[in-house]
């Protein structure tokens, strides 16, 4: 048998740079927009005055990245998860379907992003924040995409370079 969840888990220590944080910053996005950087593993809310709040995100291992503007087009708390054809394809002994609930992928918030399958969603990895290891969804520490969330309406702009 195997030993409960948490149990199995690595260390859930979180480097520093990947917490949230008040940050100046600079940009021709309006306030209210979401920025993504995939080379620095952050995520920015745009606020006014020079201003943005910084998550660490984990994003799109290689062969996966992505880059593009949609819109947030649905929001969803403890969503349920059910993998693309695609990734089934490249690992079918994965779930058709699993429940929300704090053991599902797509953790305790999700964002859903255009008409894509991506989206910006928590983990049930959070040690894997500030690494590229999705197949192309931005993954945040459930507590900073409840945060994220809470902050944004459903028809937030949503730039990921």
């Amino acid at each position: 048998a195997l030993a409960p969840r948490e149990a199995r888990r690595p260390a859930e220590t979180i480097d520093p740079r990947f917490l949230p944080t008040e940050v100046d910053y600079s940009t021709k996005e309006a306030p209210g927009t979401i920025v993504v950087d995939t080379t620095t593993r952050h995520l920015y809310l745009v606020e006014t005055g020079g201003k943005a709040r910084r998550y660490g995100v984990g994003v799109g291992r290689p062969g996966f990245q992505w880059a593009g503007a949609h819109r947030v087009t649905r929001k969803a708390e403890w969503p349920g998860w059910t993998p693309p054809a695609a990734m089934l394809k490249r690992k079918p002994d994965l779930p058709r379907h699993m429940d929300g609930g704090p053991d599902n992928p797509l953790g305790a918030r999700a964002l859903y992003l255009g008409s894509t399958e991506y989206r910006i969603h928590g983990s049930n990895e959070p040690w894997t924040i500030g690494q590229a290891v999705s197949s192309g969804c931005i993954r945040m520490r459930n507590e900073d995409v409840t945060d994220l969330y809470g902050r944004v309406p459903v028809g937030t702009r949503v730039v990921v370079m």
